[in-house]
């Protein structure tokens, strides 16, 4: 394995956000196609149809904790420290991602949702944790 295979759990979250993107545009262009909001509400956040809001919210969530994310792999990178635990939690906190993104734009239930969010963080807390470990020397 190469320390470049990092790049590519990162690329799949560049991937989502994009996905969300055309999400977002095509629900909030569908909205006021059938007349449920005017483009005017898309000046501010309260005012969006609760059918993109969603979307919005999930855009919004894939540049909080994965900006953690971001920099972890870039550390990782630098520092020499990608190797087959730290390459695994990556892919694992991706696809908790796209599950979790999954959930938010469909059903949106917090009962699933929330629990993924929390398994999402504790991962790349484990992440963080290795990165520590791996500048201990002890890994």
């Amino acid at each position: 394995m190469t320390p470049t295979a990092i790049f590519w759990p990162m690329l799949a979250h560049v991937l989502l956000v994009y996905v969300v993107y055309v999400v977002l545009g095509v629900r909030r262009r569908a909205s006021v196609r059938t007349g449920e909001a005017r483009a005017a509400q898309f000046k501010l956040r309260g005012a969006e149809p609760e059918s993109s809001i969603t979307v919005s919210s999930n855009l919004m969530n894939q540049f909080e904790l994965p900006v953690l994310f971001h920099v972890l792999c870039l550390a990782l990178y630098a520092t020499g420290g990608v190797g087959i635990v730290t390459l695994s939690l990556a892919w694992i906190f991706i696809a908790l991602r796209y599950v979790h993104a999954w959930v938010h734009l469909t059903s949106n239930r917090l009962r699933l949702r929330s629990p993924l969010f929390q398994l999402g963080a504790a991962v790349l807390g484990l992440g963080w944790v290795w990165f520590a470990l791996h500048l201990a020397g002890a890994v």
